[in-house]
């Protein structure tokens, strides 16, 4: 079977329970487990905007995890550690999905495998993630805000969020597509993204990058809204 890619959000109302979540950060449950299948994983903040984003979110989390196969990720979706997520959520989606093509590398690993074929008319999601040098940092927020507000509303976009393992430095973004010809539209024809593209070959703000697009195949749960 295909390696599966899972990407979940929780979001949290109350203090207690948005502290918890907080919490859970420092000290994921799966650094304390064995989960059959698991090859990749990264426990994630998020930002206030739809992309990368300066100011947190504290009510939305995130948890990326890859699985040798659609068996292992759906064993993990119904296992004590997931619960640990879902228990006081007051709502969450899991996106299940298989990779179509990755360039560039997480914490010097290349986490996704390429499963399956890209076809144009089908949903998409994107995951972009990246360090960013700390002394180029003040010119990357410069621009981003007005990017992130860009895809605000745009044609075939379902949901996106901006995640990270690090406040500032250490961001990536999710979106989900209702299909691959609306990504495209938005990432080459909408002009403050070209742009945004263009200064980032120019003044090389990464000291490390990776690009990803995937086929969703399932979401599971309420935060998202969308079923396939």
């Amino acid at each position: 079977m295909p390696q599966t890619t899972v990407i979940s959000f929780f979001k949290y109302k109350g203090l207690k329970n948005k502290w918890n979540a907080l919490a859970r950060m420092g000290r994921p449950p799966l650094l304390k487990s064995s989960i059959e299948g698991l090859t990749f994983w990264k426990a994630l903040g998020s930002g206030s905007g739809n992309g990368f984003s300066i100011w947190p979110d504290f009510s939305t989390f995130g948890l990326l995890t890859v699985f040798n196969s659609e068996d292992n990720a759906n064993e993990f979706l119904n296992s004590p550690e997931i619960s640990t997520y879902t228990e006081g959520a007051s709502q969450h989606s899991h996106v299940l999905m298989h990779a179509i093509k990755a360039h560039g590398k997480w914490s010097q690993q290349e986490p996704f495998k390429s499963s399956v074929t890209y076809d144009n008319s089908k949903p998409l999601s994107v995951i972009t993630r990246a360090t960013i040098k700390p002394k180029l940092a003040y010119k990357f927020w410069r621009y981003v805000p007005s990017v992130s507000k860009s895809m605000d509303g745009h044609k075939g976009l379902i949901y996106s969020k901006g995640i990270g393992e690090w406040p500032i430095l250490m961001q990536a973004t999710f979106s989900l597509w209702e299909s691959g010809e609306d990504m495209m539209s938005y990432a080459y024809q909408n002009k403050k993204h070209a742009d945004m593209v263009k200064k980032t070959r120019e003044l090389g703000w990464y000291s490390e990058e990776l690009f990803s697009r995937f086929h969703p195949f399932e979401v599971q749960g309420d935060l998202i809204g969308f079923k396939l």
